[in-house]
C-alpha cells in the first residue's frame, strides 16, 4: 500500500497532536503530584528562632513544578525560608525560597549559592525566590541538612 505525502503528514500531525496532549497531561500529573509532596513536607518544616525552614527533595520536578511548589509552600508557611531540590540521574535542581517578612535578614540567592556549591554547582535569583543547578547529587542530603544552620547563623 503506497502512502501519499498529502496522507503521511495528516498522519504525522495527528501524532504530534497526541504527543502535544500527552505532554500537557504529564505536566498536570507532576504539578499534582508535586502539590501532593508540598502538604506532605509542611510537617517537616522546623522552627528556627521564629521562621519556618524546609529543605526537601522533591521527586518526579521539573523547574516548574518546582517554583509552584516553592510559592504554595511560601504562602501556607507564612514566614519561612525553603530549599526544594530535584535530582535527575547526578543532577541536581535547586529552589530556595525566603518569605517577603524574612528577606531583610536572609537573600534566596545566597541560601541556593551555599547549597549549590556544596553539590558542584552555582545559581542566583531574586531576594525571595533563586535557583541553582549541580552536578553531584551524592552530596545533596548532607547539603540539604545544613540549611538550617545556616539560616539560624542569619537570624
Amino acid at each position: 500500500m503506497k502512502v501519499t505525502p498529502a496522507e503521511l503528514q495528516g498522519r504525522v500531525g495527528a501524532v504530534l497532536d497526541q504527543v502535544r496532549g500527552l505532554e500537557k497531561e504529564l505536566a498536570a500529573l507532576k504539578g499534582k503530584l508535586a502539590s501532593a509532596q508540598g502538604d506532605e513536607l509542611l510537617a517537616q518544616a522546623i522552627d528556627v528562632k521564629g521562621l519556618k525552614v524546609l529543605a526537601a527533595t522533591l521527586q518526579g520536578a521539573d523547574a516548574k513544578t518546582l517554583r509552584e511548589t516553592m510559592d504554595k509552600l511560601k504562602d501556607k508557611l507564612k514566614s519561612a525560608a525553603i530549599v526544594l531540590a530535584v535530582v535527575d540521574g547526578a543532577k541536581v535542581q535547586l529552589a530556595a525560597g525566603v518569605t517577603n517578612d524574612s528577606v531583610a535578614r536572609l537573600k534566596a540567592g545566597e541560601l541556593v549559592n551555599f547549597v549549590a556549591q556544596q553539590v558542584g554547582g552555582k545559581g542566583g535569583g531574586k531576594a525571595d525566590l533563586a535557583m541553582a543547578g549541580g552536578s553531584d547529587a551524592s552530596k545533596l542530603s548532607q547539603a540539604l541538612a545544613s540549611v538550617h544552620g545556616w539560616v539560624a547563623e542569619r537570624l
